[in-house]
């Protein structure tokens, strides 16, 4: 079992930053892979990024060199930190913990209650 809590969310205009952390409990936070996930209104969840234990990155199209996943295992915490920020990146962020499979990452059913983004001048 893991807990994962989010934070950093909030209002930032068009071309703004932010950075979400995840940080994780309750298991051993460092032999699992760990993923973002946002959902905006209307619409489906949609895997944003992923880190594996070793920290190979993976990164959805959409956010390709304006987003970057990491982690920090010493203190159980993943991060995302997201550079021009555009409205379309308006959701609710969530992370999970989960596995690769071959360069696709898994979740495995771990998800925080998300963050709030909201991008908006």
């Amino acid at each position: 079992q893991v807990q994962l809590v989010e934070s950093g969310g909030g209002l930032v205009q068009p071309g703004g930053s932010l950075r979400l952390s995840c940080a994780a409990s309750g298991s051993i936070f460092s032999i699992y892979a760990m993923g973002w996930y946002r959902q905006a209104p209307g619409k489906q969840r949609e895997w944003v990024a992923a880190i594996s234990s070793g920290g190979y990155t993976n990164h959805a199209d959409s956010v390709k060199g304006r987003f970057t996943i990491s982690r920090d295992n010493a203190k159980n915490t993943v991060y995302l930190q997201m550079n021009s920020l555009k409205s379309e990146d308006t959701a609710v962020y969530y992370c999970s913990a989960g596995r690769y499979s071959g360069s696709s990452y898994i979740p495995l059913g771990y998800w925080g209650q998300g963050t709030q983004v909201t991008v908006s001048s």
